[in-house]
């Protein structure tokens, strides 16, 4: 039984059946989702300028803009996709492959 389920007496996302409906958001934080790529993003940090457009773009919310941090990348949750990559001005993000 998933901790959502033990919670809130509703299951969670991936156990719900074809043609259900996921009403609550917010639940994604409990899955590692990053657990799923075979590359993951690397920030080099003397390249980034901080612009945030990775943060901006990113379709999965694993690059947090935090107070006072530099960039980095939440590896739980990134799937790997790449758009940071690509949409990096200043060629400050490299995909690596996952040991």
């Amino acid at each position: 039984m998933s901790d959502i389920k033990k919670l809130s007496g509703k299951p969670a996302w991936h156990e719900l059946t074809t043609g259900m409906t996921i009403n609550k958001g917010g639940t994604s934080k409990l899955f590692n989702t990053g657990e799923w790529s075979s590359e993951k993003p690397t920030v080099i940090e003397e390249e980034c300028r901080q612009c945030l457009l990775c943060s901006q773009a990113c379709p999965d919310s694993a690059i947090p803009v935090t107070k006072n941090e530099r960039v980095k990348v939440d590896t739980n949750h990134c799937k790997g996709c790449g758009i940071c990559v690509k949409i990096c001005p200043f060629g400050a993000i490299k995909m690596k492959g996952v040991k």
